[in-house]
């Protein structure tokens, strides 16, 4: 059977439903530019019309797409055979524990234990989620923090997926909650012992605003510090040494840093560096010493250390290496982790406090992850890491900081007769229009015929500065199992080489990534990688502008693409600062409020950019529990695009009731919706085994 087949007739025969006659559509004149949005109504989350209208577009991508559900049963069955059901987390050693999670077989979510570091120590359990969210559609944790004496556990959770979240707090000795709890935090830390936990609440807008103090032993709860610039959102934790509690006061291009000693239950925050627009720092402590990661006078950042009576007075540690980023520092009693990238690949660097000397570790693929893992312990003579490739599954690892000697913690099992031997991966740097290099991750079978073009997944995201990182996936064997290519681009407007990298996709330079992202996927066309009839792609949020913005510039290009949870109607959402997350974006796209500003977004746009074309097939994702992105966006896009299409091809939107913007919580169910996203994939494809 040919993989470029047309799709199934069937797919497309289903008549969509129309959208009820909206009844306040928006007429809109912003800097002269009259914008009507017949859509609008779409907002309205609590009018029944508006689900009844969401329930009818999943009916009828469920009717669409019904042709493929065998193939869609047999992709998540197998997907789930690869799965070690029965499986645990590498233990992490803290105060004569050691913490881990475990998953049991038929059960959706983890199971968080510990047991005494000694041989055949019982386990505890010490949150079991299969239990706390018994009969809930959603559960999901956001943080998970034992105190530093090892006799409290706070945790938080959020039960719709709107990233709301309540923190509770366990008595490990006695196994007895905490009475009191709180909701609306965004981030916590506990202070010195098991008595002062510090916390951050978010506004209405979900701006992280407020760090509070709450002292468990008296009940009493404190607001120490308001951000009151709209701009910047706050995180606390304790360092690593428990000498300090940070508390970081961050924009997209500016950073602050207040610190209090940890065991100062009654002091107040106080600033190290105040605040220089443009001036990007992140602050750590070992030994009297602040340790500095800087942009200042250094676009890649280097590394700075102050003493703690003095934090103002730097002295330089590492310096400024043009082509090296350093990301982050992470201090511990005799050595530094330093996390970096060169040539679009994340590295570790290892430094010694005694000698000044730095070793990075070596690693085998030519692409990869790399990530730190949990490593709780100050004084550990050993770094935990995470490592994996496109074709080799995450392994845990501890590298002895003064031999360099590595072992192997635990490796993720792949069953199934999985064998990473089967697969290659390679980097490919493709010349975009301006001339500058743009790096490909690559993977497919090995067998795989490379003599004529063959049906390819491309995927991208570029935003914040972020690298979309390399990793492993199991499910995605089933689509190179079934001869599909799969690609990263790693457009700017990400981190990957550096500042730059992000500064020439932000701003009134948003408009490189999405050309970057069709003049990749126009030269693995050119070079036979593949055809525009093979070629699928996909991004989610900000990867979701991306595909819109691309599907506009190119309609043509592309086979089919899949948006999930998408950042589509750019406009009427900064536009609007009432929405979550809006103003503090205003550094990322934009303040469509300024004419100019305007005018660079409005160019790109996807919703305001619809025009009649042939569009390929689109499966837009969204959830409408979403803090994100509103459900709302791809609801409006797809219902528009549907209007404006001469292709004749399938346009579905489907809506998860049940989660937000990271999609369903539960393993078994998120298995589900990827069997339904790759079954829309390879139904397009022609592809019905």
């Amino acid at each position: 059977m040919s993989l470029v087949s047309t799709l199934p007739a069937s797919y497309t025969q289903a008549t969509p439903p129309a959208p009820v006659a909206p009844r306040h559509p928006q007429d809109v004149t912003v800097h002269e530019d009259q914008r009507g949005d017949d859509y609008f109504w779409l907002r309205e989350k609590d009018n029944p019309a508006v689900r009844a209208y969401l329930e009818q577009e999943n009916a009828y991508t469920d009717s669409v797409l019904a042709p493929a559900q065998e193939l869609r049963t047999r992709l998540f069955t197998e997907m789930r055979a690869r799965l070690q059901e029965d499986d645990r987390s590498a233990p992490v050693p803290y105060l004569g524990w050691l913490y881990y999670t475990r998953t049991e077989k038929d059960k959706q979510y983890p199971i968080y234990c510990r047991r005494a570091d000694r041989p055949a120590a019982p386990e505890e359990i010490l949150l079991d989620l299969n239990v706390v969210g018994a009969g809930k559609p959603y559960v999901a944790v956001g943080q998970y923090r034992v105190s530093d004496d090892g006799q409290r556990l706070a945790y938080s959770l959020d039960w719709t997926g709107y990233r709301q979240y309540e923190v509770f707090v366990l008595d490990l000795a006695t196994r007895q909650p905490v009475p009191q709890q709180i909701g609306r935090v965004a981030d916590f830390d506990w202070g010195a012992g098991s008595d002062v936990l510090y916390y951050i609440t978010e506004n209405e807008a979900k701006r992280h605003d407020k760090l509070h103090r709450w002292t468990l032993g008296t009940g009493r709860h404190e607001l120490l510090y308001t951000e009151a610039d709209e701009l910047y959102n706050l995180e606390v934790a304790r360092t690593r040494d428990s000498r300090y509690m940070l508390c970081e006061a961050a924009s997209k291009v500016t950073t602050e840093v207040l610190a209090l000693r940890a065991d100062d239950a009654t002091g107040r925050f106080q600033v190290l560096v105040p605040r220089t627009e443009n001036h990007e720092y992140h602050a750590d402590h070992r030994d009297g010493l602040f340790y500095f990661v800087t942009n200042l006078g250094a676009k890649n950042s280097r590394v700075m250390t102050a003493p703690e009576t003095e934090p103002a007075r730097w002295t330089e540690l590492i310096p400024h290496r043009p082509a090296v980023k350093v990301a982050a520092l992470e201090a511990f009693a005799t050595h530094l982790v330093i996390h970096e990238r060169e040539n679009g690949l994340p590295r570790l660097a290892v430094y010694d406090c005694a000698t000044g000397k730095t070793t990075r570790l070596t690693l085998p693929d030519e692409v990869y992850e790399l990530s730190g893992n949990t490593n709780w312990d100050y004084r550990a003579g050993e770094y935990r890491f995470s490592y994996q490739s496109l074709a080799r599954p995450a392994s845990v690892f501890a590298s002895n900081f003064a031999t360099g000697e590595r072992r192997l913690l635990k490796e993720n099992q792949v069953l199934g007769g999985f064998n990473s031997a089967d697969y290659r991966t390679e980097r490919v740097w493709v010349p975009v229009r301006d001339g500058t290099r743009v790096p490909l991750s690559i993977v497919s079978r090995r067998d795989l015929s490379r003599a004529q073009p063959q049906p390819l997944y491309l995927y991208g995201y570029g935003s914040y500065g972020l690298s979309l990182p390399a990793s492993f996936s199991s499910t995605r064997l089933s689509l190179l199992d079934r001869g599909l290519i799969f690609v990263i681009a790693h457009v700017r407007g990400g981190g990957e080489l550096g500042e730059d990298w992000r500064e020439a996709g932000r701003m009134g330079r948003k408009m490189t990534t999405f050309t970057d992202f069709v003049d990749c996927a126009q030269w693995l066309v050119d070079h036979g990688w593949t055809t525009p009839a093979q070629l699928v792609v996909s991004g989610g949020s900000a990867g979701g502008l991306l595909i819109g913005a691309a599907v506009n510039l190119r309609p043509d290009l592309f086979r089919a693409a899949k948006l999930d949870v998408p950042f589509v109607d750019v406009l009427n959402t900064m536009l609007d600062a009432t929405l979550p997350l809006t103003t503090e974006e205003y550094v990322e796209w934009g303040n469509p409020h300024l004419p100019a500003q305007y005018a660079w977004m409005r160019a790109y746009s996807p919703y305001d950019n619809l025009r009649p074309a042939a569009y390929p097939h689109l499966l837009v994702n969204v959830s409408f529990f979403d803090s994100q992105v509103p459900y709302w966006e791809g609801a409006k896009y797809l219902a528009k695009a549907r209007t404006l299409d001469s292709g004749g091809h399938a346009l579905l939107l489907h809506t998860n009731f049940g989660a937000g913007h990271s999609g369903a919580a539960g393993r078994y169910d998120a298995l589900h919706d990827v069997a339904r996203d790759y079954a829309f994939f390879l139904g397009t494809l022609g592809v019905k085994q």
